[in-house]
């Protein structure tokens, strides 16, 4: 047997109302958040969006390397002899 709509919203409430200490005066109040939080649970999870198909990527085009200078490294400059005694 299903609780109804309006039981539900008494009950939850009631417990709002324990959770604050029993405050008077303030059923109004109870009344209305326990009635979103009763319609929010009721309400259907909304559904994932359509997920767009993924754009095409452009190929890779494979990286040359660079080329090798065209001039040599000098080699190193030698140490200058001593003059002979």
């Amino acid at each position: 047997m299903s609780v109804s709509r309006e039981d539900r919203i008494r009950q939850r409430a009631h417990e709002i109302w324990l959770r604050e200490g029993q405050p008077d005066g303030h059923s109004g109040r109870h009344w209305i958040e326990a009635e979103g939080e009763i319609d929010a649970e009721d309400k259907p999870a909304p559904k994932p969006a359509a997920r767009k198909p993924a754009a095409a990527k452009p190929k890779a085009t494979p990286i040359k390397p660079k080329a090798a200078a065209t001039t040599p490294k000098k080699p190193a400059a030698k140490p200058a002899k001593k003059p002979a005694k």
